[in-house]
């Protein structure tokens, strides 16, 4: 009879270490452990991050940090750390929080609009994914890279076309570039090529006047006008005459760093310099700024007319008055340049 007693004490002791222990695993695994009152929280894992640095970000989301790390420590993350960008919801245990962070990268839509500049660019990218401003202006300038894919540094930034992407939060900045190329070649579908070629135009050409027709004008029901001018002139074997290339120019020289340019003056004529379109006949070496598609989409598909000059208007701001003759466009040049007095714009 002792020994039976004692027996049943064993096993009741057992049974209450027993569900000690069950009441720790749930509590380890499947209690709710978030403390945040949003619907979700996001955290960012850099690609050389280990545990101490994913446990920093966790912290102040998680009820209970230790149990984490326990749970954690047993699946073998702590070891195992993976880049990304994670979600832990409201609500969520230990052992979902751990699978999320573990193989539930997130793709993030990054985006970005007419940057004047490959250095611009990267600055804006740097913003919105891992990779630093000077990694993916590395990658977006290396030699060898634009070489294998038909572009130089003068050309480089037509590759990159201003619309949103999904990427990973944690993509290298050769990613970037990569991705980029492969939307640039789809974008050049047959299609496209074709009616670049009717014009005598490479892609890098067209990206480039693209650059100058969205320069000059930001409204995409007049941009296909303002192509067919410039199409006609290199048609012609007449300069471009594109005042958006006068500045491009000057913005290059000491002394206009800092400024804004907003009236083109026949100095600006006179500065040596390949993108100065009025001393230099046919296209400069490459955008002057990255267009925006609508003139992409203006230069393989121009109105066909026969206007050579345009002049701002300046009762109608925004558009243009275009002329056939030197004559007609200079009473509308002249007429601009009254109102821009008026205004007091005389640089």
């Amino acid at each position: 009879m002792y020994l039976k007693k004692i027996l049943w004490a064993v096993a009741l002791i057992g049974l209450v270490i027993f569900a000690v222990i069950a009441y720790y695993i749930y509590g380890a695994m499947f209690k709710p452990n978030t403390t945040f009152n949003n619907e979700v929280a996001y955290i960012y894992v850099p690609s050389d991050a280990n545990y101490n640095q994913v446990r920093e970000q966790l912290v102040p989301l998680l009820d209970n940090i230790n149990t984490f790390d326990a749970l954690a420590s047993q699946k073998k993350y702590t070891a195992n750390v993976k880049a990304g960008r994670y979600a832990i919801k409201k609500g969520m245990n230990n052992n979902e929080i751990i699978t999320s962070i573990r193989s539930q990268n997130l793709p993030i839509k990054i985006a970005f609009n007419n940057q004047n500049s490959l250095n611009d660019l990267a600055g804006r990218i740097s913003t919105q994914i891992e990779a630093d401003s000077l990694s993916l202006l590395n990658a977006m300038t290396d030699e060898t890279f634009l070489t294998n894919n038909g572009f130089t540094k003068a050309t480089a930034l037509g590759m990159y076309l201003p619309n949103s992407y999904e990427f990973f939060w944690n993509t290298s900045a050769e990613g970037f570039r990569d991705k980029m190329l492969t939307e640039y070649n789809r974008f050049w579908n047959e299609s496209r090529k074709a009616k670049a070629k009717k014009l005598n135009l490479s892609p890098n050409e067209v990206m480039t006047l693209a650059s100058i027709v969205h320069e000059e004008s930001k409204q995409a029901d007049e941009q296909p006008r303002v192509a067919g001018v410039y199409l006609n002139r290199l048609r012609i074997g007449m300069a471009l005459q594109a005042d958006p290339t006068l500045k491009f120019a000057a913005y290059q020289l000491p002394e206009y760093k800092n400024t804004v340019i907003r009236r083109v003056l026949n100095i600006h004529k006179e500065i040596d310099s390949p993108y100065n379109t009025y001393k230099n006949v046919g296209l400069p070496p490459g955008p002057i700024a990255m267009p925006d598609l609508s003139a992409v989409n203006a230069v393989l598909n121009p109105e066909k007319h026969s206007y050579l000059y345009f002049a701002a208007d300046a009762k109608n701001v925004g558009y243009h008055k275009f002329a056939k003759t030197l004559a007609q466009h200079n009473n509308n040049a002249r007429e601009y340049q009254r109102y821009l007095s008026s205004k007091g714009i005389n640089r």
